[in-house]
């Protein structure tokens, strides 16, 4: 059953609605960590090291972020690949 011609069209449209369901989600994720400290630089006028707290923010904290949605995505995808390999693919 791990053949890729036993699938059917539906188990393969559910795979690409949670595939697209998690960009989407994670999408807005990465929205609101590139904004936010531009939205809130008023409230985070704070003094770090001669900078302003949304600066290091910016440079530090946004990266990283970034770095853990680029991993959370792959860990998504890789359990919906196993789950749609296996046949276990669920609305």
């Amino acid at each position: 059953m791990n053949d890729p011609s036993h699938r059917s069209p539906a188990a393969d449209a559910r795979h690409w609605r949670r595939n697209r369901r998690a960009a989407l989600w994670l999408g807005a994720c990465w929205l609101a960590i590139s904004f936010a400290p531009l939205l809130l630089s008023r409230q985070l006028e704070l003094p770090l090291f001669g900078a302003p707290l949304v600066f290091w923010i910016c440079a530090q904290v946004v990266p990283l972020g970034f770095l853990l949605l680029v991993w959370r995505y792959e860990r998504i995808l890789d359990r919906l690949d196993r789950e749609r390999a296996q046949g276990r693919v669920d609305g």
